[in-house]
């Protein structure tokens, strides 16, 4: 969910037409600040799937990456393909907002880095051949932003070869179920698991400026394996100990010891 504290909050249809207007808007708006309050998290040149601090240089969930083509899914300003990069991988980044990707070119210009390859693209409809890339990956990027995340599927799984792997990170499902709390308001089960209805900022017209869709763990295994993807993992990551507060919002050290923040999808094509 966003931070806005103005909006107004419902839950409600919100068709695809409808979810891609109001995301790019938003993530063009807001691009500036959420570098400003998450980039040093993040860092410039490394690959975090998940406020947790999983880092894929440590957990290696895509396997091997030198020499591989690799399509980051929801890139924002590319900071895991940055360091897919710097490991001699064969990167290709893509976002549907073009102000995120202005601040890929910003970071790159700022390091003296050669220019990342990165495409403005709806994830439900990607500009690629089929078989394009070894490998995709996205790290709560797109899949949670589109009204047809099994469209995200199939399109992946139409430009990775065979034997390619598709991993991806979003909010664990179960977290729709709790206010967007990282206090004991958090920890109180409110909403129901089994409610796809999407989460929708909007304004005092009803025209939503921010749109974030829910799936159950069940919904997500049933859209890959429709796409002709075979899960191998499902990592849930523990929060640590340490980590305090930092990513803010409704991530907390109090509900991370309770409950799961993440799930990562680990996924081959057959």
């Amino acid at each position: 969910m966003s931070e806005d504290p103005t909006a107004l909050v419902t839950r409600r249809q919100a068709g695809n037409a409808e979810t891609v207007r109001a995301n790019r808007d938003w993530w063009d708006g807001a691009a500036a600040w959420y570098q400003a309050e998450h980039g040093e998290f993040l860092g410039d040149t490394r690959f975090l799937w998940c406020p947790e601090g999983v880092y894929e240089d440590e957990a290696r969930l895509l396997g091997p990456v030198a020499g591989r083509r690799v399509l980051e899914v929801g890139c924002g300003a590319a900071q895991c393909s940055r360091w897919l990069a710097m490991q001699e991988a064969h990167v290709v980044g893509f976002d549907l907002s073009a102000r995120q990707l202005a601040h890929a070119r910003r970071i790159d210009d700022g390091l003296g880095n050669a220019p990342l390859q990165l495409v403005q693209a709806d994830a439900t409809v990607l500009p690629f051949a089929d078989d394009a890339f070894d490998l995709a990956c996205s790290a709560f990027g797109a899949v949670p932003f589109v009204a047809d995340s099994a469209a995200v599927m199939r399109e992946v799984a139409r430009v990775l070869r065979p034997g390619g792997r598709w991993v991806f990170a979003v909010s664990h499902p179960f977290r729709w179920c709790l206010p967007d709390d990282p206090g004991n308001g958090g920890l109180v089960v409110r909403d129901s698991y089994f409610d796809r209805r999407p989460y929708v900022e909007q304004d005092e017209d009803g025209v939503a400026t921010y749109v974030e869709h829910h799936r159950t763990l069940g919904d997500r295994v049933r859209e890959l394996t429709a796409a002709g993807l075979v899960l191998l993992d499902l990592v849930e990551p523990e929060y640590p100990g340490d980590l305090g507060d930092r990513w803010g919002g409704g991530w907390s050290a109090l509900r991370g010891r309770l409950v799961p923040g993440t799930v990562i999808f680990v996924t081959e094509k057959r």
